[in-house]
């Protein structure tokens, strides 16, 4: 993620301040002079750490804290308030016109910055949701962007406004909410160009859109990983067009982050949602408790209880629990598990949302194509083989092993990792007494 140089000094800093039994004013100022380092080097902006700093010493070296029996803690506490503050408190929607209207979204920001994969990404959100969207062509430059569009339009099931390439993208934007008042469309998405850098043709271009329509939302769409330049052309685009919010994109790449912690304080403007991987599904909404937390070490238990949600199917759910019930549970159950946990992300995200977990994994590499191997290996097994493990015996597995390009020690092992996750569920189901449910959703292999 991101944060991950950061979230390693920051506890760091915390772990020393922990240690020790009563805190002095100079022991809190100079924690916070790590902090303030730490932050300058994730590319936060200069007067927002600044800022953020002097919040955090006022309330630090208050008699409440040094007073306290775990000083160090409530320095932690306050720090974590203060960086939900900066984030922007509270989560904010995106606002939208009553269903029986159309809400016009303009889409904006450099090239590169994964716009035109935002654009569809939302559409696939607000679908999710219950709207219908109509994603607009307006980049008439770049080339294949109008394709992109529609590919991944196809991908998320939503429609596309297009005129090609020789019409204006004024034209064409006016054209696509007109064709969306007569096709029962409720929000249209103008997927705008980009340029490499802000400059008056782009802007001119986005004036006249937004002169001339009414545009009901104007969002940015920014790149974590540029850093200190994504806080410098967000408040261009908030000086010369006015923006109502900010997506993130690329916020699980290697970067330092900073851009998160900068941009709602510097433009006022709220992050709506976070890019935090390339699949269409990998749009979350920006919650600034849980991204605190995140940072801080702390996990973030509320997104991975989303994420399990998100994928779960009560009936399927309901069916599972009999199986283990009654010791049915089989390879074919398990394949189900594996693509629930697929859906959901990578392992090491999903571990790392879990408080405490991230910093005991720091060091510890997970095979994330292990899932693949392991997938390979119950393909390579027949129906029969699935639903009746007991059967496969010597020559089956050295069949299986064959089948799927694997050594076989690779299909014992998987056979007893079957074996005994299937008893850990008998014994949990026992556990939970007669007529107990084992719980609303289920993350696959038990995390």
């Amino acid at each position: 993620m991101a944060f991950d140089n950061l979230t390693e000094k920051l506890q760091n800093i915390f772990k020393s301040l922990k240690g020790k039994g009563r805190l002095t004013e100079a022991d809190v100022k100079a924690a916070l002079r790590e902090v303030k380092l730490a932050l300058l080097e994730a590319d936060v902006n200069f007067r927002v750490v600044k800022n953020f700093i002097n919040a955090v010493q006022e309330r630090a070296v208050g008699q409440e804290v040094l007073n306290s029996l775990t000083p160090g803690q409530t320095v932690i506490k306050i720090v974590n308030e203060e960086m939900v503050n900066l984030l922007g408190s509270t989560a904010v929607e995106l606002e939208l016109l009553p269903p029986n209207n159309i809400t016009v979204i303009m889409m904006c920001g450099l090239q590169g910055a994964g716009k035109t994969t935002t654009a569809a990404k939302l559409a696939g959100k607000l679908k999710s949701k219950g709207r219908k969207p109509l994603l607009t062509a307006c980049d008439i430059y770049r080339p294949a962007a109008i394709e992109q569009l529609q590919i991944n339009a196809d991908k998320q099931g939503v429609s596309v406004f297009s005129m090609g390439d020789k019409h204006k993208p004024l034209n064409i934007a006016k054209a696509s909410i007109e064709h969306a008042e007569k096709n029962g469309f409720n929000v249209v998405i103008l997927d705008t160009a980009g340029r490499l850098h802000v400059d008056e043709d782009m802007m001119g271009e986005l004036k006249e859109i937004k002169t001339n329509l009414n545009i009901h939302r104007t969002i940015l769409v920014v790149d974590a990983m540029t850093g200190q330049d994504a806080v410098n052309v967000s408040e261009s685009f908030n000086e010369k067009l006015g923006i109502d919010g900010v997506i993130l994109t690329k916020l699980d790449g290697d970067t330092r982050g900073g851009a998160a912690l900068s941009i709602r304080a510097v433009t006022g403007r709220p992050i709506l949602y976070a890019g935090m991987g390339e699949k269409l599904s990998d749009l979350e909404p920006f919650y600034p408790d849980r991204m605190a937390s995140r940072i801080l070490g702390m996990g973030d238990i509320l997104t991975l209880i989303d994420k399990a949600q998100a994928e779960f199917d009560e009936n399927k759910a309901r069916e599972m629990e009999r199986k283990i019930k009654k010791a049915e549970f089989d390879f074919n159950d398990f394949l189900e598990q594996m693509h629930q946990l697929k859906k959901m992300g990578g392992i090491s995200d999903l571990l790392s949302m879990i408080p405490g977990m991230g910093r005991k994994l720091k060091d510890v590499e997970i095979d994330e194509s292990a899932i693949g191997r392991t997938e390979a290996i119950i393909y390579s097994m027949t129906k029969k083989e699935r639903s009746n493990p007991d059967i496969i015996n010597l020559s089956r597995r050295k069949r299986i092993a064959a089948g799927a390009g694997v050594d076989i020690s690779e299909v014992n092992a998987l056979i007893k990792q079957f074996e005994q996750m299937k008893k850990m569920m008998k014994q949990m189901s026992g556990m939970m007494g007669k007529g107990g449910k084992l719980g609303k959703f289920k993350l696959p292999f038990g995390l």
